[in-house]
């Protein structure tokens, strides 16, 4: 496959036009460029938070930031959307909502590598809404340090094997955090397939056991890339009903795709 995104301009008309000549080109088509689908900050959101929102040149969301946040706040969502279409700031905003209007309410947010969880924690902390403390909890944080994060931290971000060896098999030491559980987001869900996501399934709904056991029913919310199947997927993994979020309001340049057979 080839895009006009990797050769600069004459040359990639040139080297598209001995191609479409020697009939290596076997299919094309064309997507054109999308204006942005704005939609003013919510009602419901905390004024803590839309201030915290100003801070950083947020005044306005995309549509599917929007309907993310009502779509949360009432039950399970997936959402997918394209590169740097916003996927983060529509969970967070329902979790962090919550937060700013309750510090007791809990959060797990699970992504697949610790840089991931370390991106988002930076991005927290340029945010910095009311009554957040996170924290990454993996295999990297020191031991000295797990205690004062399980008893102070509201949002811990971390990985489902640290969720399976480090949170599940400790339960009690989690009481607190588990009976405030009111979210757990589950970042690049299309990853969690196959063998591996059987068993990220199987830890996900021995989490929702553990929740119901200290009397909680946390939300799910899940981000994926686009793939054909997201909301069966996330059933998969969870056990529940969820909404498909997939009407990307983020603008988006036209594109030409070329698939390209090359030679032997």
């Amino acid at each position: 496959m080839a895009s006009g995104t990797t050769v600069a301009g004459g040359a990639w008309e040139a080297a598209l036009g001995r191609a479409r000549e020697d009939g290596r080109i076997v299919r094309e088509s064309s997507e054109p460029a999308t204006m942005a689908k704005l939609a003013d900050l919510p009602p419901g959101l905390e004024p803590g938070l839309a201030e915290a929102l100003g801070r950083v040149g947020i005044t306005s969301l995309y549509s599917h930031q929007a309907r993310a946040f009502e779509v949360a706040r009432e039950r399970e969502l997936i959402l997918t959307s394209g590169t740097a279409s916003g996927k983060s700031l529509s969970f967070n905003l329902p979790v962090l909502n919550g937060i700013a209007a309750d510090p007791k309410r809990r959060a797990f947010y699970l992504y697949p590598t610790k840089a991931l969880a370390q991106d988002q924690a930076r991005k927290l902390a340029e945010l910095r809404p009311p009554n957040l403390r996170e924290a990454i909890y993996d295999g990297d944080t020191p031991r000295e340090e797990r205690p004062a994060i399980r008893r102070r931290s509201n949002l811990v971000l971390t990985n489902p094997d640290m969720l399976n060896v480090g949170v599940i098999p400790h339960h009690k030491r989690w009481g607190d955090f588990l009976a405030n559980l009111g979210w757990v987001v589950v970042d690049e869900a299309h990853t969690y397939r196959g063998v591996f996501g059987s068993h990220v399934a199987n830890v996900l709904r021995r989490l929702r056991r553990m929740a119901r056991l200290y009397g909680a029913e946390p939300r799910f919310i899940m981000a994926s890339a686009t793939i054909a199947n997201p909301a069966e997927l996330a059933g998969r993994l969870t056990g529940l009903e969820f909404e498909l979020l997939d009407d990307d309001g983020a603008p988006r340049a036209g594109r030409e795709v070329v698939m390209w057979n090359p030679p032997v």
